[in-house]
């Protein structure tokens, strides 16, 4: 099996663990495209013993916490607002947490890709969650055609001590319900009730709002191929309370900064 079929079906969900971890497309996916081209001319080369998917997650973390800034390349460079705020939280805690709450690995298997042990990695994601939800409560927007499903998100926000402005099934309600009430965060599914589109929702939010937007997919795949314009936060339906708590934090983790400048 060649290395592009053995890696291939890992790539975008390693692109979405890399936009979530430095709250950019291009930054992640410049490390993502640094790692792929030290393998390919065998600079690095994937552990044996392992599964694929966990070996290039590991192979990443090495990657990652060797060279924070990848030279030349400017627009993936982090601002100075969010890199005090990284010094705060240590790296670790966030890696552990978005590789068990978005990746989906347990903690056995987040310890070998982070080199710890289990116990440290049960102890950074309490860490990880605990400053993540300080001082991160925000006004959501639900952009969501299916009812139960909006439901359960408006509920699963409120829950984790933010406050729901509205829920819109099309684009068209979105934008409008997003300018009456200024949402700080928007929660989006890609399909909407009338064919209109999430995407095209989120981009006319946008233009108007400096506001951090999460993307909701059965399909994620289709959003992570690093060919174009895609979103940094991506939650996988069927969803967790975990991922769409550690996503949300993330995001707004990378965007208070900004609006606070």
């Amino acid at each position: 099996m060649t290395m592009t079929e053995t890696l291939g079906p890992h790539l975008p969900f390693l692109r979405r663990y890399a936009r979530a971890l430095t709250g950019s497309q291009p930054t992640g996916d410049t490390y993502v495209r640094v790692l792929l081209e030290s393998l390919l001319d065998g600079n690095m080369r994937l552990p044996e013993g392992v599964p694929p998917r966990l070996g290039l997650y590991r192979l990443f973390h090495e990657l990652w916490t060797s060279s924070i800034h990848l030279p030349g390349e400017e627009e993936a460079s982090v601002d100075s607002s969010v890199e005090q705020r990284l010094q705060a939280l240590q790296p670790d805690n966030r890696e552990a947490l978005l590789l068990t709450s978005i990746e989906d690995f347990t903690v056995a298997e987040a310890a070998y890709i982070l080199e710890t042990s289990e116990h440290e990695v049960q102890e950074e994601i309490d860490a990880a969650l605990l400053s993540l939800d300080q001082n991160l409560q925000s006004r959501v927007l639900i952009i969501e055609d299916e009812a139960i499903i909006a439901l359960d998100l408006e509920n699963l926000v409120n829950e984790l001590g933010h406050h729901v402005v509205g829920i819109a099934a099309t684009r068209d309600d979105a934008v409008r319900l997003a300018r009456q009430r200024r949402p700080e965060l928007i929660l989006t599914d890609i399909k909407l009730a009338d064919g209109s589109s999430g995407v095209d929702a989120a981009m006319a939010i946008v233009a108007d709002l400096d506001v951090p937007v999460v993307f909701i997919t059965a399909y994620p795949e289709f959003l992570l191929t690093g060919q174009r314009p895609e979103p940094t936060y991506l939650v996988t339906k069927p969803f967790s309370r975990d991922t769409v708590r550690a996503t949300i934090g993330q995001a707004l983790f990378f965007h208070r900064p900004r609006m606070a400048a």
